[in-house]
């Protein structure tokens, strides 16, 4: 109780100079804020704290609450749409054209030329139809809004079949039957596990059904004895029954992944040019662009959906639609290489290497020993499972500590490096590093290390 009776009013403390200084930097209202928290704190675990020692939390509470919380980091795990990290880093042009917009008046909803209201879907629809060959494309927040959207407007208290083995549950929960039970559609499983065959699909239409849903693996593989139906003559069974055939893509590629020694990642246009009616796909995975998910296909489909109140609850902003319509220009020009995914996924394992080199001998100028080791980056953001690039391994021995400690150190650097352990060794993977931060890479190496 002594300790209690010793605490300093609010008022006290907002007089003394250490306050004052504060209150210059921060203004008054947040000073006093965490002046408030410290002494509920103090009051909490009856203790009185020295002056210096609580003025220093009253400080480290106000840049706790002024640091920003979203910031940049640099990916060196070798996963290039890393989730975490935020998938795609954008191409410089869609973060300068989202600058362009962010502080200004746009025409999101505004046609100059009528004088009247304009609709924000048309701004990327043009060359979503162009790159992907749809009648008609629209854009709602994510992939998983897509999805919903999808199924709610078009088979809410219907039946919708899809295969057993394409069931998908993906980062952060998204389970693809939940979604269907959320639109209201009611979900008929066929198939089993690793086989499904056309005829699976054909017994369970009924009058009820809807539409038959083909869910893109994206992120794990079934091997062996395996077994499913193709988009084509998927296509042809559903044309035949009168029902719609919808696409979960997922990845949302718009070029050709063989071409860089990868497996084939289904195309948009390759869904569309199937037959499929309507497509769903992620604009911030391969794509390299904004999150957002594409919708794309039939133009009665998309103007049905467009027309459902539930769009208006997904439907993305003029930031996002600024940096869509950037990186679809990319595509367009065919300017692939400025973006980071691609030219991150092009890169040469020679590039690599060298690149890696350069980062040893840099360090080992500063006395300061690494070591390379083979490796494999992966494309990651439920994009192309098991596939892998042959990568080359900047390997950190920790002299003092544990690999953990080194990591942490790492983390806590600004901007934070994020790498990853393996048999207590940190690995820092050169390909996922964007092309100007090498420097504070090495300068976080040095630091950890010293």
């Amino acid at each position: 109780m002594d300790a209690l009776r010793a605490l300093p009013s609010v008022h006290q403390l907002l007089e003394e100079e250490p306050a004052t200084t504060l209150i210059a930097a921060h203004g008054r209202p947040l000073v006093r804020f965490a002046v408030q928290r410290v002494l509920e704190d103090e009051r909490r675990r009856a203790v009185t704290d020295a002056p210096q020692a609580r003025w220093a939390r009253v400080e480290a509470t106000v840049q706790g609450l002024r640091l920003p919380r979203l910031r940049p980091v640099i990916n060196a795990t070798g996963v290039i749409l890393h989730t975490n990290l935020g998938r795609a880093p954008m191409a410089a042009a869609a973060g300068e054209a989202t600058a362009r917009i962010a502080g200004r008046y746009s025409t999101l909803e505004f046609d100059p030329q009528t004088g009247r209201r304009g609709k924000r879907h048309d701004l990327v629809a043009e060359p979503l139809r162009y790159l992907t060959g749809a009648e008609a494309a629209a854009v709602v927040n994510n992939c998983a809004a897509a999805v919903l959207l999808m199924l709610t407007a078009l088979a809410r208290g219907k039946e919708v079949i899809v295969a057993r083995g394409e069931l998908v549950e993906i980062g952060g929960g998204f389970r693809m039957p939940e979604i269907m039970r959320l639109s209201g559609a009611r979900m008929v499983e066929v198939g089993t596990t690793n086989r499904t065959r056309a005829e699976d699909y054909a017994s369970a239409i009924t009058p009820k059904t809807a539409a038959i849903m083909k869910v893109h693996a994206s992120n794990f593989q079934v091997v062996g004895f395996t077994e499913s139906v193709e988009l084509k003559p998927l296509a042809a069974l559903a044309r035949r029954h009168g029902v719609l055939l919808l696409h979960d893509l997922g990845s949302g590629s718009l070029i050709e992944t063989t071409g860089f020694g990868l497996a084939a990642e289904p195309r948009i246009q390759d869904s569309l040019q199937s037959g499929v009616d309507l497509v769903a796909a992620s604009a911030d995975k391969m794509l390299g662009g904004p999150q957002a998910g594409l919708l794309l296909g039939r133009t009665e489909l998309v103007d049905r959906l467009m027309k459902h109140p539930l769009a208006r609850a997904v439907r993305v902003d003029k930031l996002t639609i600024a940096a869509l319509t950037a990186t679809l220009d990319l595509y367009l020009t065919q300017s692939f290489g400025e973006l980071p995914v691609w030219e991150m996924i092009g890169a040469s394992s020679d590039s690599v290497a060298s690149r890696a080199r350069a980062w040893q001998k840099r360090l080992s100028e500063l006395g300061l020993a690494v070591d390379i080791t083979p490796g494999e980056s992966a494309v990651g953001g439920g994009s192309l499972p098991g596939e892998r690039l042959a990568t080359s391994l900047v390997v950190i021995t920790p002299r003092r500590g544990t690999a953990a400690e080194l990591l942490r150190r790492l983390r806590e650097h600004d901007p934070p490096v994020i790498g990853r352990i393996e048999q207590e060794r940190v690995l820092l993977d050169p390909r996922t590093v964007l092309s100007g931060e090498d420097d504070p890479v090495l300068d976080a190496i040095a630091r950890a290390l010293s």
